[in-house]
């Protein structure tokens, strides 16, 4: 349940390429045979915009259950979790995902229910299109103004996330499951872009922009260690205090971020690997390649990683956890 970073949003891609004809080197999972249909990576679900890719984090994880559902909508905010009775909004076409899950456990034994909100609450999105703006057209800096509006929606956002939790929890007693027979998790986010110092590319020139991480080395910085932790710190909270267990991608993909040294952009030398490639779609104008919402989302790598993430915490006893990528593993922790 929950917004694009958990619906599958940029699963069409496998790594990255600045060539925009083609197969883009191997990277577009849409293209067959000289056309495009993003619905081969998302379904109908290409024509509503909710991007529910193929390779989705509960597509991608490996459980012992028969049946897997993925309700969540890119673009989705707390109002679109909520049920409608309780004042959820339709969204998409779509109504509240609190009133489809609902749905489902009227007819099915839920073991496991996984949410990733709050993002749009805070505006993610017109964050990082005011960090690229200020790069490209004002160079100018962005942390500081943005800071301050994360700070002044934050604790709404949260409160909302915890009236989500409350909801589910909600559909899931009034259909006849008690809080024991089912595990809710609230998931964090992971940084889609480096530290400047692990960035491959300078901030000085076009390099930055032709490969589609077009921000200042502060931004960077306050994204990756002031930001992204943030979020997750208060997103545990919420989690903890509401009756959710919580798990941690903060550093789930780490060292595959956009730009990140050691990652390469599929070409001629370089074939799309998990190995090498990008893990997030790059920030993309939506003018030569897929959709501009795609930008900064776990691509179709990234998701699969986010998979293996889920199901270590499905086999493990309930708690908190944090999933962190290295060279060679993948691997849970609890906090």
């Amino acid at each position: 349940m929950g917004d694009s970073f958990i619906s599958g949003e940029a699963g069409r891609w496998q790594g990255n390429s600045t060539d925009a004809s083609g197969s883009r080197w191997g990277t577009d999972r849409a293209y067959l045979n000289g056309t495009y249909d993003a619905a081969r990576v998302y379904g109908w679900t290409a024509s509503n915009g909710c991007h529910r890719s193929d390779v989705a984090e509960v597509v991608s994880s490996s459980t012992d259950v028969t049946e897997t559902e993925n309700i969540a909508c890119s673009g989705a905010t707390t109002q679109n979790i909520w049920r409608s009775s309780a004042g959820g909004q339709s969204f998409k076409g779509e109504v509240p995902q609190a009133d489809r899950l609902a749905g489902i456990a009227s007819t099915h034994k839920v073991k496991m229910i996984v949410l990733s909100i709050g993002g749009n609450d805070l505006g993610f999105s017109d964050i990082i299109s005011a960090c690229v703006e200020d790069y490209v057209l004002t160079r100018s800096r962005c942390h500081t103004a943005q800071q301050s509006a994360v700070d002044s929606k934050m604790t709404a956002a949260m409160s909302n996330v915890g009236k989500a939790i409350d909801e589910i929890h909600t559909v899931m007693s009034a259909n006849g499951h008690p809080a024991w027979t089912y595990r809710l998790v609230l998931q964090s986010y992971s940084s889609p872009l480096p530290r400047a110092a692990d960035n491959q590319l300078s901030q000085i020139g076009s390099g930055r922009i032709n490969a589609g991480c077009p921000m200042y080395d502060e931004d960077l910085n306050w994204a990756r260690d002031s930001l992204v932790p943030q979020l997750s710190a208060n997103l545990r909270h919420v989690a903890d205090t509401h009756g959710a267990e919580f798990l941690d991608l903060q550093n789930a993909l780490q060292g595959h971020e956009v730009c990140a040294k050691g990652t390469a952009k599929a070409d001629l030398q370089h074939a799309p690997s998990k190995a090498t490639s990008e893990w997030f779609r790059m920030v993309n104008t939506g003018t030569l390649q897929g959709d501009m919402d795609e930008s900064l989302h776990p691509n179709a790598f990234g998701q699969k990683v986010l998979g293996t993430c889920l199901s270590f915490v499905y086999a493990t006893a309930p708690g908190d956890f944090s999933c962190t990528t290295q060279a060679s593993s993948t691997g849970v922790s609890r906090l």
